[in-house]
């Protein structure tokens, strides 16, 4: 069996502890030990995980907790949001098999993986979901659509353990690897500041749907770090030329002032 980092999994906003126990469980089941919380809602760590988890208590252990979904993707290169395909994103959408695929030739080539899970009740925000590479949508029955959080793991988790068992060959990743979440948050950051400046965002209520298109679009690109350092080197470059175009303009109107004085 080849020896894989196996994906983190994320879990957002988990409202129950006994949910949390049993995602360590099938975690556990199926050779993944990496879990993340982001605001638990009951807090962290909670007696009722344990009870549930059926003694898969190493993964609850090394639990990390997280203030945002932005920080706990952070250092993570490639990451897929499971949820239903929204209407305002357009991302890559696969099965999870076919995202057990593409995570696992990342894994190969060094990269490093997270699958994302929403809340129970509300699921994934649309702007967390713009912060991943791409969305695995479990293909269920349209006529019972209700699927608990653990069952949702465990078939993705259930995906990447066939293929690590199989021990398929990788497609390794050409060229460089893409930058993690840290830097690509960065990028999008300073690009919307940028923007807003600029008066971009008009009217101001589009502002959030714009910048997440703007995420997504740039997403897709999988910029690598020398890229997301050039990029930011571009946006700096026409800030500073708007600048000095308005200074310019400033300085024509004090002298057309001064004339006509």
């Amino acid at each position: 069996m080849s020896e894989l980092t196996p994906p983190v999994v994320i879990l957002d906003r988990p409202q129950m502890a006994e949910n949390i126990g049993a995602v360590a469980r099938v975690m556990a089941n199926f050779g993944l030990d990496r879990l993340r919380l982001v605001s638990p809602r009951d807090g962290w760590p909670q007696e009722r995980a344990w009870a549930t988890a059926s003694g898969a208590d190493w993964v609850l252990e090394g639990a990390q907790v997280f203030d945002t979904v932005a920080a706990a993707i952070a250092d993570l290169n490639t990451v897929f949001a499971t949820t239903a395909r929204p209407r305002e994103t357009r991302q890559p959408v696969r099965t999870p098999r076919e995202s057990a695929r593409v995570l696992y030739d990342d894994t190969a080539s060094g990269l490093k993986v997270g699958l994302l899970f929403g809340a129970e009740r509300a699921g994934l925000e649309t702007t967390d979901i713009a912060l991943c590479q791409g969305i695995t949508t479990i293909p269920i029955d349209p006529r019972h659509q209700s699927l608990n959080l653990a069952q949702a793991v465990a078939i993705n988790a259930y995906e990447w353990r066939t293929l690590v068992l199989d021990a398929p060959p990788p497609n390794f990743r050409e060229g460089e690897a893409p930058a993690d979440g840290a830097l690509q948050l960065g990028m999008y950051e300073h690009l919307e500041r940028e923007l807003e400046a600029a008066g971009f965002f008009h009217p101001p209520e589009k502002l959030r749907s714009m910048s997440q298109n703007l995420r997504v679009m740039l997403g897709r690109s999988g910029f690598s770090a020398q890229e997301v350092a050039t990029f930011r080197g571009v946006i700096t470059a026409l800030s500073k030329g708007r600048g000095r175009v308005l200074e310019r303009l400033a300085a024509q109107k004090a002298g057309r002032k001064a004339s006509d004085d």
